[in-house]
């Protein structure tokens, strides 16, 4: 019974599979889909702004890793 068991679970994995196999393919359409609808630049991708922001955020590292505070002298 343990062996009839075992192949219908690999029965049922590889009808499964094929089953997957088949939707999968099935949603190619071909659709070309032209993404680039403007050519318009965002700040984001300019530069100077990753550079004066890293700049920043090294400035704040450093000014919460310094501590900043008094040391008290024992």
């Amino acid at each position: 019974m343990k062996t009839l068991t075992r192949y219908f679970k690999h029965v049922y994995s590889l009808l499964l599979a094929t089953w997957l196999s088949v939707l999968v393919f099935a949603q190619d359409k071909g659709v070309d889909i032209n993404v680039d609808v403007g050519k318009k630049d965002n700040w984001y991708q300019q530069p100077w702004v990753w550079i004066v922001g890293g700049a920043v955020f090294i400035l704040l590292l450093v000014a919460l890793l310094r501590g900043g505070g008094s040391k008290k002298e024992a």
